[in-house]
């Protein structure tokens, strides 16, 4: 199955084909609300209650304020100010109500963000880690991933606020506006159209917004990928051998600076698409004005009523636009939203495909018969055709140069990969047919580039079974079978070491020392099929031959496919395949090779020679990348 790529165009073009509808914003507000809910609904039972009481307050201040200058007309004929006091303290009353509602809400909707944004990287980083490997072959995909990382993770809360403040407004201004109906009824429809103008001009800005971060995300990955190599621990040691710092910063500098360009014409838009709404409205404003003042005029407002009607009036077209403002947040991230849930969907779309029968505990004959497979994106099959046999209990070699196929049929025989054509048969039964995961449990795999992990010497280890307790006597058992007891013994605290000096306590390994760990976690794992990716690329010729004299013992009746560039490490193979441009040319045991005196035999004595001259490594040695 090819990975779908998705074209930022066809993005862009859906975001100018998006409507402000009246389904499309009950749609998004379920959804963010379903969210939020999930995450923390005590916290958004809080925060309504909040707004309720904090719109009950502000259309309390306009009824205060009218009782504060009646209070205030009486007492300056009456020379008696007793009557001022009430409505003077019931005014700071409700004003304070107002003030200590807003600051709770901002600390609420702080601690109710994180809730969310915990929520959403976990389904997110599920994704990431449940999607087959076909992914990570797309760029589009890293583009999305990368999108959703910096934009759609953050949108959900943003509707939720937007929804916030949209019901916490619409609260407010039907207080409000019962009170300035009370006061003067032809005001309130003139504040009403206030909002207009926003909500015309909101649209455009949406669509803005999710055009610039769509055009954007391949610069911003690629400036991320400049910090990373700037501050990275693996990548520190070749920067400062090479001189790269000042290349990396202008290179750094140059993409900020192209980004920056971009950001400030886009600010210009957005600001220029505001001030045309917020004038509109402010026109708007400015006429409600003008018709209080004729209301005055006319007589129907006495001085008292004209006051609480210019506090309702400002407190109720900031509430209008609060309105729009929410509506104009909940549509700027939908289409963030819609981005999201795609991505969200391809972890769905794996899960479904988890399905099948548990592959079998183990088996007496795996076959793989005329398999072929291509990279997604590539014109060349990395595989054409390839027949193997491995037998349980035995020890099986690919070799052959680089890009002859051997990682790529080892990624296949575990399940990373599923192939184009052919079979893998464990005994007479498909592995296609195998639930995914299941066959994943009964294989370890220790790839060349494994990953050394910033944990202790025991959680390396355990991570083989992590669907296990830890088990201390197995960890040991399987740092022994691979010759790592000793040197994580030697350790400040031991097994128990944090395995990098990135964290405090911690110690580096020597690159040998990181391999046996590694294929300590394969034997911890205990499965029945063990591939080994260059298991001795980083060891020394002492070690090599000891971990090789002993693989057998180790493996414990395991069958083991590995992978080497050294000739010398396969002799002892009960058979071995060799690969040609991702075909089989040859297979054998070493002296049956070295008899055919074919392309094996070429090989072995081309590297024999070569580390005889002193010069390994000329025909595929140590440090060569794998295929």
């Amino acid at each position: 199955m090819d990975v779908d790529v998705v074209d930022p165009l066809a993005l862009r073009v859906a975001a100018r084909n998006e409507r402000k509808s009246v389904s499309r914003l009950s749609h998004l507000v379920r959804a963010s609300l379903g969210l939020v809910w999930a995450s923390g609904r005590s916290l958004l039972i809080a925060l309504v209650a909040l707004q309720l009481v904090s719109a009950a307050a502000l259309a309390g201040q306009v009824f205060a304020v009218q009782l504060v200058l009646d209070a205030i007309l009486v007492s300056a004929t009456s020379q008696a100010v007793g009557g001022v006091v009430g409505p003077v303290i019931a005014l700071a009353l409700l004003t304070a109500v107002s003030a200590i509602t807003t600051s709770l809400s901002g600390q609420l909707q702080r601690l109710l963000g994180e809730t969310v944004a915990r929520t959403m990287w976990e389904r997110v980083l599920a994704v990431a880690t449940g999607v087959g490997l076909r992914h990570f072959e797309s760029a589009e995909f890293y583009n999305r991933l990368n999108r959703v990382q910096t934009s759609a993770l953050t949108r959900p809360y943003a509707v939720t606020q937007g929804l916030l403040a949209l019901v916490g407004s619409l609260a407010a201004s039907v207080g409000l506006a019962v009170a300035l109906f009370s006061i003067s009824p032809i005001l309130l429809p003139l504040v009403l159209v206030g909002g207009i103008p926003v909500l015309l001009t909101s649209r455009r800005e949406s669509r803005l917004e999710f055009d610039f971060t769509v055009r954007q995300t391949p610069a911003m990955r690629l400036r991320g990928y400049f910090i990373h190599l700037q501050t990275g621990r693996d990548e520190a040691k070749e920067v400062r051998a090479f001189g790269l710092s000042g290349w990396l910063h202008e290179r750094f500098d140059a993409i900020y600076g192209t980004y920056l360009g971009d950001l400030r014409g886009h600010v210009r838009r957005r600001a220029a698409l505001s001030l045309t709404g917020q004038l509109g409205s402010a026109l708007v404003l400015g006429a409600t004005l003008l018709v209080l003042v004729w209301l005055i005029a006319q007589g129907s407002l006495d001085i008292a009523g004209a006051g609480a009607a210019i506090v309702a009036v400002r407190m109720l077209a900031g509430q209008v636009q609060q309105v729009f403002g929410g509506v104009q947040a909940i549509f700027e991230s939908g289409l963030f939203l819609d981005d999201l849930g795609e991505f969200l969907a391809l972890g769905g779309a794996e899960r479904e495909q988890d399905s099948g029968r548990d592959a079998p505990e183990g088996f007496d004959l795996l076959r793989v018969e005329g398999v072929g497979f291509r990279y997604p994106g590539s014109d060349v099959e990395a595989l054409k055709g390839v027949d193997v046999e491995l037998r349980s209990g035995e020890v099986v070699a690919l070799v052959g140069e680089n890009g002859s196929g051997k990682t790529t049929l080892a990624k296949l025989l575990a399940g990373l990969y599923t192939p184009d054509r052919g079979r893998i048969l464990w005994d007479d039964a498909d592995a296609a047919g195998f639930r995914p995961s299941s066959l994943r449990e009964r294989i370890t795999v220790v790839f060349q580039d494994f990953v050394r992990y910033a944990l202790s010497g025991t959680e390396n280890i355990g991570i083989g079974r992590v669907d296990e307790p830890v088990d201390a006597a197995r960890v040991r058992a399987a740092a022994r079978a691979a010759g790592a007891e000793r040197a994580l013994d030697a350790l400040p605290d031991g097994f128990d070491t944090p395995l990098s000096r990135m964290f405090a306590g911690g110690r580096d390994l020597s690159g040998g020392q990181w391999q046996r760990v590694a294929l300590a976690r394969s034997f911890y794992r205990d499965a029945p099929m063990v591939i080994l990716d260059e298991p001795s690329a980083s060891l020394d010729p002492r070690a090599e031959h000891e971990l090789f004299s002993t693989l057998r013992s180790a493996l414990h009746g395991r069958t083991a496919l590995f992978i080497s560039h050294r000739f010398s490490t396969v002799r002892g193979a009960d058979r071995i395949y060799v690969l040609h441009e991702g075909e089989v040319v040859e297979q054998g045991s070493h002296d049956e090779l070295m008899a055919r005196d074919g392309r094996y035999a070429e090989l072995y004595r081309l590297q024999s020679a070569a580390y005889v001259s002193g010069e390994p490594g000329e025909a595929g040695g140590e440090g060569s990348a794998p295929s």
